[in-house]
């Protein structure tokens, strides 16, 4: 078993972060996320938001790997549980992979929370554990697989960045759309005159 931990601080608030996290995908920067489907979505009596998505990957893994656990299929299914709570501002979520769990498993957590000495910023800490079972070589495998893990986090705080400046893009976009749709009225009465 090996794990893997990170911290990363956004320059955004947690509102920000958290609509940018809830629509990451599709992103350029990872492209081995190739289908969402929400399998559940809920709010309890609490005001909490509970989801259940099934994403569908492409696990880009060396031919060494392939040719160790005995596949060179990679397409793998993972089941992600999140809650947002929007009164403590904290959104948890929780991943594992549900294909290949006989040979290995990938359990992650993130966790975003407005950082606790500027409410304009939001810290993600994020945790893998990663178990690879009945084939050689499992430690050099799980070594492997969180240097993977590694830098696609690294992607995966760079699609944050894209998703949010596309979120940015769309709020100029309509603030413009509805100052030229104010205006228009006020030129077309003054001409009128």
């Amino acid at each position: 078993m090996k794990v893997w931990t990170s911290e990363h601080v956004f320059n955004h608030p947690w509102e920000t972060v958290t609509k940018a996290a809830m629509q990451k995908y599709p992103n350029p920067m990872n492209p081995s996320v190739i289908g969402v489907d929400v399998l559940d979505r809920r709010v309890d009596h609490r005001g909490r938001l509970h989801s259940k998505r099934l994403l569908s990957t492409e696990w880009g893994l060396p031919s060494i790997v392939k040719s160790l656990i005995g596949s060179s299929r990679t397409y793998t299914y993972i089941q992600e549980n999140s809650v947002v709570d929007p009164k403590e501002k904290t959104f948890e979520l929780q991943s594992a992979n549900i294909t290949f769990t006989n040979m290995v498993s990938v359990d992650e957590r993130l966790t975003y929370k407005p950082h606790p000495e500027d409410p304009e910023k939001t810290i993600l800490t994020q945790e893998a554990i990663i178990s690879v079972k009945g084939v050689s070589l499992s430690s050099y495998l799980e070594g492997v697989m969180a240097s993977t893990i590694s830098n696609n986090a690294g992607k995966g705080r760079e699609a944050m960045e894209w998703v949010i400046r596309q979120l940015n893009a769309e709020i100029e976009e309509l603030a413009a759309t509805a100052r030229g749709t104010l205006r228009a009225p006020m030129a077309a009465a003054v001409t009128e005159k």
